[in-house]
C-alpha cells in the first residue's frame, strides 16, 4: 500500500493540488491502493479546494483520499458532501493514565498515579499531547522518580491545595493573603495562564458539586479533593460563584496576548474580593453577603456625616465568648478535616503540619507526633504563631477550644510504632467522609 502525506497548513495551494492530481493518474507500483492522507485540510485556498473537487467527485478505484482536520465548520459544503464523515472522540483520563503507566512500567521509571493521571487530564483527550507532556517531565528530571510535585514543576501547574487557599482568602475578602498567594507563584514559576485556566476550572467543579450531589465520575478527582471541594461549595452561594467563573472566564480571553499578565490576575483578583467594584446582580449578592457575614462577627459601618450612636465603630468586633472545652468527637472531627484545616495554613506552618501523625492526646487534647525534628521544633516552639493558626483553625471547625500536644520520635522507628495511642488514627481516617 503506498500511503502520501500531506500537510495542508504548509502546502494548501493550487499547484499542490494538481501534483496530487497528476499523480493519481497511475496505478500503485506495489500495494493494491495509494492512500492520501491530507492533514489540516481546513487550510487549503478556496482554489485548491475547487481543483481537488473533481478528483473526489469521481476518483479511480485505486485512490483513497483521507482528510483529517479539527475544524470541520471550515470545510466547504460541496467538498463534505462528497466525503463520508467519522467524528472521533476525546480518548478518556482512564484510558490515558493507563497507556502511560503501561510505558513508564516498560521504561522502570517509578512513577505516581496522581502525577500521570495529571498528565493525562492536562492532554485534553489527546494521547498525542499526553506522551509529548510525558517527555517532557521525564527529561526534566532525568533518572529521578516521576512524582505529582514534580510534574506540577515541569508544567508550570499550580497544586489544588493553593486553589482552596486562594479561594477561601477571596471569600473572606483579603484581598493582601489573595494577592500574597499569586506572589508565591509568581516567586515559584508558575505559569500565570494555566493557573488562570485551572483556577476557573476550579471554580467550575465548585458549582458542579453545588448543582448535584452525584458528581464524582463527572469531576475525576480523587476523594481527599472532593470532601474539600463539598466543604467550600458550602461556604458560598451559587450567583456569587458564577461571578467568580465570570470574571476569570474573562481574563482568560484578556490574558493570552497580555504582556502584563501578572496585573491583570491582580485587578481580578480585588474584584473577587471587592464586589462593591461592579454593579451587576451577582456583585450586589456578593455586596449583601459581605454585610451579613459582618453584622454576624459584630463589625458595623461608621455612621455617615460624622454622626455619633451606641454602635461599635468600624472594624470593632463583639467580644467573643469563651469556648467550651474539646472533647474526643471535637478531636475527631479535627483530625477528618485535617486537609481542610491545612488549606487555611501558610508557608512553613502547612508544610510541617503536613508531617505530623493526629491522634487523640491525654485530656482530649489533639496529640501531633513528628518524625522529623525540624517540625517538631518549629511547631513545639510555636514559632510565627503556627500552634495559635491551628487552634483558631480548629474552633472554627468545632466551636470549641482545642488543646495541642507535640511529641518528637526520636526511637528511629516509624511513630505509629512508638506511640500506641496512635491507633485511634486509622479509625479516624476510615470514617473521614461522615464529617
Amino acid at each position: 500500500m503506498n500511503v502520501i502525506e500531506i500537510d495542508a497548513a504548509s502546502n494548501n495551494g493550487v499547484d499542490n493540488i494538481r501534483q496530487i492530481r497528476e499523480e493519481v493518474e497511475y496505478r500503485p507500483t506495489e500495494g493494491k491502493y495509494k492512500v492520501y492522507i491530507i492533514d489540516e485540510v481546513h487550510m487549503l485556498s478556496i482554489g485548491a479546494f475547487n481543483a481537488l473537487l473533481k478528483t473526489l467527485e469521481e476518483p479511480p478505484s485505486y485512490v483513497i483520499f483521507i482528510l483529517a482536520t479539527t475544524e470541520a465548520h471550515k470545510i466547504p459544503v460541496t467538498i463534505l458532501s462528497r466525503c463520508q464523515r467519522y467524528d472521533f472522540r476525546r480518548i478518556a483520563i482512564e484510558t490515558i493514565a493507563g497507556r502511560l503507566a503501561e510505558l513508564m512500567k516498560a521504561e522502570q521509571i517509578p512513577t505516581e498515579e496522581k502525577a500521570l493521571r495529571y498528565i493525562a487530564k492536562a492532554a485534553d483527550g489527546s494521547m498525542r499531547d499526553a506522551l509529548s507532556l510525558l517527555d517532557q517531565c521525564i527529561a526534566f528530571y532525568l533518572g529521578q522518580d516521576l512524582t505529582y510535585d514534580k510534574v506540577l514543576e515541569t508544567l508550570g501547574a499550580v497544586d489544588t491545595e493553593v486553589f482552596s487557599r486562594l479561594f477561601r482568602r477571596i471569600l473572606s475578602k483579603d484581598i493582601t493573603g489573595a494577592i500574597g498567594t499569586l506572589e508565591e507563584m509568581v516567586v515559584g514559576g508558575r505559569e500565570l495562564g494555566q493557573f488562570v485556566t485551572d483556577f476557573t476550572w476550579y471554580l467550575r467543579n465548585l458549582m458542579l458539586i453545588q448543582s448535584s450531589d452525584d458528581m464524582e465520575e463527572v469531576l475525576d478527582i480523587s476523594s481527599e479533593h472532593l470532601a474539600l471541594l463539598r466543604e467550600e461549595a458550602q461556604m458560598v452561594e451559587t450567583e456569587i460563584l458564577m461571578r467568580y467563573i465570570r470574571i476569570f472566564s474573562e481574563l482568560g480571553s484578556q490574558i493570552k496576548y497580555a504582556v502584563q499578565k501578572r496585573i491583570l490576575i491582580e485587578i481580578a483578583l480585588i474584584k473577587l474580593c471587592r464586589p462593591e467594584m461592579e454593579r451587576d446582580y451577582s456583585s450586589l449578592i456578593d455586596r449583601i453577603d459581605s454585610l451579613e457575614k459582618k453584622m454576624e462577627k459584630g463589625v458595623f459601618a461608621a455612621p455617615q456625616g460624622g454622626a455619633r450612636n451606641t454602635a461599635p465603630e468600624a472594624g470593632q468586633k463583639r467580644e467573643k465568648e469563651k469556648l467550651p472545652e474539646a472533647v474526643p468527637e471535637d478531636i475527631k472531627a479535627v483530625i477528618a478535616g485535617w486537609n481542610g484545616i491545612l488549606s487555611v495554613m501558610e508557608g512553613l506552618t502547612r508544610n510541617y503540619l503536613k508531617k505530623a501523625i493526629r491522634s487523640l492526646g491525654a485530656d482530649n487534647a489533639l496529640l501531633l507526633v513528628f518524625d522529623d525534628a525540624n517540625a517538631y521544633s518549629y511547631i513545639a516552639e510555636n514559632r510565627s504563631g503556627c500552634q495559635d493558626a491551628l487552634k483558631a483553625a480548629a474552633a472554627e471547625r468545632t466551636g470549641k477550644q482545642i488543646e495541642i500536644q507535640v511529641k518528637y520520635n526520636d526511637s528511629g522507628q516509624p511513630g505509629e510504632e512508638v506511640y500506641p495511642e496512635l491507633g485511634e488514627l486509622i479509625q479516624f481516617e476510615i470514617e473521614e467522609e461522615d464529617f
